[in-house]
């Protein structure tokens, strides 16, 4: 069937229809090529420290050498760690270049958490910063991992590296103690990494854009999460979308080098693809390993001019809420893109006022490596749209009949492109798509006669604080352990901060149960992010005929407990 596109009209002249994946013959040709056109071009400013694009280049090649050194497998999946420092992109590239998957992984995970996607990805071996070896150290010997790679914040900051590195273990006591020298596993630091894999010899497997490159992981219904499969055409298609749809504002640009903003974390799908439109374009990203620090973030921004800024909606505010950030020169500043969550109308307004510059809002998900729709980059006003499909995917909006619904209707959002996902590891991802073979994201949506797109409500209970996904069933799942609690139902609601935040409703049979316990318990066992920030304790909880938990009424008891002004 032939799908209208009325969002094609609305196309800059300079922004394609669609893009040609096959201009390159795998992900590493469009790295290899980027290393070649850039080379000495900086690559990465991190806490006053720059590395070039030549630099990557070795380092991820000596990487990679170390790696086939180990007599890994071709396919094998290796773990990658860390924040967003220097040694990250090297890691990342090298993996790839080896021959080998990568999956990227929250380094905030608790030891239940990673050790689920350890498992399930099947990592045979992992690269982790220090700061974060307790929680590997509790479930290594329950996973598949066999070698270890230990690296240091400050591994790939010279001098100022040790300087770094000191600060961080005995001033701010940043890495827990762990112990991990456990004859099964091969424990190597990373700068030995680098220092043997120079001197190995690299054999450069061959490499086609079907074989996979990431497994990246998504927060699952059932409460586990599910691992995408990314593949090389997929990465590489998001690639040359993101570079078409900036192309009016970046085309513009007369500045030798065009600085990006990298706060978000690196293992986050939004921010891996702003990493790939960055290096195929030969920008330089401005490293910020703890976004949080926002004293230190306006810091880091006062030092060099920045042209391009992506961030979610919480990141903004938390700017625009110190009063040193609009002391900050902003002339440079072309693009603010907002993604990962919503983004308000009121933070927009605010950041164009304070930096002259128009937040864009685009939508994206894990499966589609981040790609899909965004408002025009030139646009001036925010319209609270999620805007247009970007080239080359396709949209359709469904009824649960999977009729396709008519303007301005509401339905599900269904999307189909080169960067979409064929699937979930270890899953019957049969369900996950329509018959004529368009994703179910989940998300409910309606369409204007242009083609832009209003994101109305997201799957039915997920919920979405400061851009990471949270699923009630997980959380659910986990909290039933407490000792002490015999049912609890977790629901999403508004938080000015986050954009959502964790409510759980927990019915005790321990009148000694608090919520300071219920708080505690889910610090030591879920991420910061998933934790409930709200807790009531209720005699019942509404079901549905065959016990299933009904979310909704919840949602209810909270607005009409809690109405809005």
């Amino acid at each position: 069937m032939t799908v209208n596109k009325p969002w094609l009209a609305q196309y800059p002249s300079n922004v394609p229809k669609t893009i040609d994946p096959d201009q390159y013959s795998s992900l590493i040709d469009l790295y290899e090529e980027s290393f070649s056109r850039f080379r000495l071009h900086p690559v990465s400013v991190c806490m006053g420290v720059t590395h070039t694009y030549g630099d990557v280049d070795d380092a991820s090649q000596a990487v990679a050498a170390w790696l086939q050194a180990q007599g890994l497998p071709q396919g094998s999946v290796i773990a990658l760690m860390m924040p967003n420092v220097p040694q990250y992109l090297p890691i990342m590239i090298g993996i790839l270049r080896a021959g080998y998957v990568c999956t990227p992984v929250n380094p905030l995970y608790t030891g239940r958490e990673l050790r689920h996607q350890l498992n399930d990805s099947g990592a045979t071996a992992i690269f982790v910063v220090d700061n974060f070896a307790q929680a590997l150290e509790q479930v290594v010997d329950e996973t598949k991992i066999k070698h270890i790679v230990l690296s240091k914040m400050g591994d790939m900051m010279g001098l100022k590296g040790i300087l770094v590195n000191t600060i961080i273990r005995r001033v701010k006591r940043l890495v827990p103690k762990y112990k991990l020298n456990d004859p099964k596993h091969e424990v190597t630091k990373f700068p030995d990494v680098l220092r043997r894999g120079r001197n190995l010899p690299f054999q450069k497997p061959t490499m086609v854009l079907e074989r996979k490159a990431f497994l990246q992981y998504t927060g699952g219904t059932t409460g586990l999460s599910k691992g995408a499969i990314l593949s090389q055409r997929n990465v590489v298609s998001a690639a040359l979308q993101s570079e078409a749809w900036t192309r009016p504002i970046t085309s513009e640009i007369d500045e030798v080098y065009i600085n990006m903003v990298m706060a978000l974390p690196l293992y986050h799908i939004f921010a891996f693809m702003l990493s790939l439109l960055a290096m195929r374009s030969g920008y330089t990203f401005i490293l910020v390993p703890n976004p949080r620090d926002i004293p230190g973030f306006i810091k880091t921004l006062s030092k060099q001019p920045f042209h391009v800024f992506p961030a979610v909606n919480t990141l903004f505010k938390g700017l625009l809420d110190n009063p040193n950030f609009s002391n900050l020169d902003f002339s440079a500043l072309r693009i603010s893109q907002a993604g990962g969550m919503a983004a308000t109308q009121q933070t927009a307004e605010r950041w164009l006022e304070v930096t002259g510059c128009a937040m864009i809002e685009g939508w994206g998900m894990t499966e589609g490596v981040a790609a899909g729709t965004a408002n025009i980059v030139t646009d001036r006003k925010f319209n609270g749209t999620i805007g247009l499909p970007v080239p080359s995917v396709d949209v359709i909006i469904i009824d649960e009949e999977s009729n396709r619904v008519g303007i301005n209707e509401a339905g599900e959002m269904c999307i189909k492109g080169p960067n979409v996902t064929l699937g979930y590891l270890n899953k019957d991802s049969s369900e996950d798509f329509t018959k004529d073979g368009y994703f179910r994201t989940g998300d409910i949506v309606s369409m204007n006669e242009q083609g832009y797109i209003r994101l109305l409500d997201r799957k039915k209970d997920m919920i979405l604080v400061s851009g990471f996904n949270v699923y009630p069933n997980e959380i659910e799942s986990v909290m039933l352990d407490c000792d002490g609690i015999t049912d609890c139902a977790v629901i999403g609601i508004a938080d000015e901060r986050q954009g959502e935040a964790v409510k759980i409703y927990v019915i005790r049979t321990d009148a000694n149960v608090t919520k300071d316990i219920v708080k505690d318990f889910a610090l030591d066992n879920l991420t910061g992010y998933k934790c409930p920030r709200y807790i009531e304790f209720v005699d019942e909880l509404p079901k549905s005929n065959v016990g299933k938990v009904l979310r909704q009424k919840l949602r209810e008891k909270h607005l009409a407990d809690h109405p809005q002004p």
